[in-house]
């Protein structure tokens, strides 16, 4: 085993082996080299080498997603760093530990003209929970030091050095224990001189390393909001990104088992309930087209909003609880509480087991007709949306419809933001399919790499559906050599942004094609063919049927199937389902 000869690099390998950060995503570069060569000689570590620094990040933040641990990126001095912004950004709204390892040039070499050089110190400090900006060593190519900045010594070289290193240990300390304890993104930038490739066969660093302290877990007094809860008759559980297996169905099944209370949950949220409600849009988007849709919207006005889970999708039930709002928001989280619709009144900063383990002890069930409407309309909607996919012809919605009937049991399902996510809240999953989706930023950016990245902790077989502009924006996600063979694309190219189809303001026009929608006539194939993938391509329904009976199974390669949909009917058809279930609803109510 060999060492950097450069004891910041020494130090910060020995902060995060002693903090157990274990998986390390490399992008090639030669600033970076005292920390690879750290990282790459000790065999606690695995390393991924990665050539772009945007697949990279979204790579290592799919492995951090699946561990709910930190890994580290690494990249070179320069703009490789600024590469990795989208999934630092993204691991900030999710709150997903990602550790950013930048090497730099010494302080006295920004801003005066030399290659690579950009200010890196703080750069990322709107979405980062913390930034450590080490200070270069004194005791590493002194001579340059003495040359460039001969302040920076101050006379003792040994004790400007011990000066040097407690600083450094204190920042890695910093970071590394936020990053562990909160799960928040942190950047460190380690500025390194010249030699850079030096090595030695034992260590020179003892670093000083702090313990992560462990908050005792508060217990609020519940009282005031138990008389709340146990008097209110329409109550509303809603469920936002959630890790699979996180929430004790013991407490799932009794919110289910009150009358009074309705849980509203998403593709994301990973709960699963049969009086639960699956598709909130199926529910909102058709009373906004009936003539008693003020009188439909305040009979499912809650009185009690209670929210758990991550960032929520559905536009609709954010407009519905920001114009009816509860009279009560209260929010569960560890460390974070989100006023999404203007009117939270309570953050329980605890974990959501140990909240209701406290709370649904001393809950009374409620006499109230509020599931039993709600529930009649889900049955409607339910029969409606199975009635009108027979009569569409092949389109997005047919698609979808076909692929959550085909997907296998106990999978890993990885979703691309944009249409891909939204027409996966219309239907129901099985409840075995873990469903993740970066909704931190909601951006297309990203979601090839980061479900690559899972997969490669993530045990079980690895399935990505994509549309076509996310794809072909992260198709250098596929340059790497960890994709198993297990792996499943499946992208849906209805040639361009469809979802822009359906917003306000769509015209029939050139410009709305060109800047808006995109459209374009690109396909998969050759990529796969570069990639050493598996491809296919239909068209058509049955087509689809025949393809999908196979797809999953295993041929010792990656495999990719190409959906071909109707560019100019999906929103029409989209839209026409909305209207088509929108009849059913009336009659639950009036």
């Amino acid at each position: 085993m060999k060492y950097s000869n450069i004891p910041s690099a020494q130090t910060v390998v020995q902060h995060c082996k002693a903090k157990g950060i274990q998986n390390i995503v490399i992008s090639p570069g030669s600033r970076n080299a005292p920390l690879t060569i750290g990282f790459t000689e000790d065999s606690f570590f695995s390393c991924y080498s990665i050539v772009d620094e945007r697949c990279a990040a979204f790579f290592a933040l799919g492995m951090a997603q699946q561990l709910q641990k930190p890994v580290a990126v690494l990249c070179t001095s320069g703009s490789a760093l600024l590469n990795y912004y989208p999934a630092i950004a993204e691991a900030f709204y999710s709150n997903i530990p990602l550790v950013v390892l930048s090497a730099d040039r010494p302080f006295y070499k920004i801003d005066v003209g030399d290659g690579q050089t950009i200010r890196q110190d703080h750069v990322f400090d709107r979405h980062i929970g913390y930034s450590a900006n080490m200070k270069q060593d004194v005791i590493h190519a002194t001579d340059k030091v003495k040359k460039y900045a001969p302040q920076s010594i101050n006379g003792n070289l040994d004790a400007g050095q011990v000066k040097i290193q407690s600083y450094n240990d204190g920042e890695l300390n910093k970071a590394l224990n936020l990053a562990i304890g909160h799960k928040f993104p942190v950047h460190i930038n380690v500025p390194f001189e010249e030699p850079l490739y030096g090595k030695i066969p034992e260590a020179t660093v003892k670093p000083y390393f702090n313990e992560i302290i462990k908050n005792d877990v508060v217990i609020e007094d519940l009282d005031g909001f138990l008389d709340h809860w146990n008097s209110a008759k329409r109550k509303m559980v809603l469920v936002g990104v959630n890790y699979p297996n996180s929430v004790d169905q013991k407490y799932l099944d009794q919110l289910a088992n009150d009358p009074s209370v309705i849980v509203l949950t998403e593709t994301t949220s990973n709960i699963h309930h049969t009086d639960f409600f699956p598709s909130i849009d199926s529910i909102l988007a058709p009373i906004e087209k009936l003539e008693a849709k003020e009188q439909l919207f305040e009979a499912l006005q809650p009185e009690i909003l209670l929210t758990f889970g991550g960032l929520v999708v559905s536009k609709k039930v954010k407009a519905f609880l920001r114009k009816y709002k509860p009279e009560h928001h209260w929010h569960i989280d560890e460390h974070k509480a989100y006023d999404t619709f203007f009117v939270l009144s309570h953050h329980f900063k605890i974990q959501v087991n140990t909240f209701f383990d406290q709370f649904l002890t001393a809950v009374q069930n409620v006499e109230s007709d509020y599931f039993k409407v709600w529930n009649g309309i889900k049955l409607g909607y339910e029969a409606k949306r199975k009635e009108y996919l027979q009569r569409i012809p092949f389109s997005d919605l047919i698609v979808f419809g076909q692929l959550f009937e085909s997907i296998p049991e106990n999978v890993q399902l990885q979703m691309a933001n944009s249409s891909t996510i939204r027409y996966a809240q219309l239907f129901n999953l099985k409840p075995s399919i873990e469903v993740f989706c970066n909704r931190g930023t909601s951006g297309i950016d990203g979601s090839l790499s980061t479900a690559i990245g899972a997969s490669v902790i993530n045990e079980k077989q690895t399935i990505l559906i994509a549309g076509d502009l996310s794809f072909f924006y992260d198709s250098n996600g596929l340059w790497n050599n960890y994709i198993k063979s297990d792996f499943r694309i499946i992208l849906i190219n209805n040639d361009g942004g469809g979802i822009f189809r359906i917003l306000p303001g769509q015209e029939e026009t050139d410009n709305f094609e060109t800047y808006f929608e995109t459209t374009h006539d690109l396909n998969a194939a050759h990529l796969c063919r570069m990639y050493g993938i598996e491809y296919s391509c239909v068209n058509e329904e049955n087509s689809l049927k025949r393809e999908l009976a196979e797809f999953f199974a295993g041929t010792g390669m990656s495999k990719l199937l190409e959906i071909k949909t109707p560019r100019i009917m999906n929103n029409k058809i989209l839209i026409g389902y909305f209207d088509f279930i929108s009849s059913g609803i009336i009659n639950h109510i009036i």
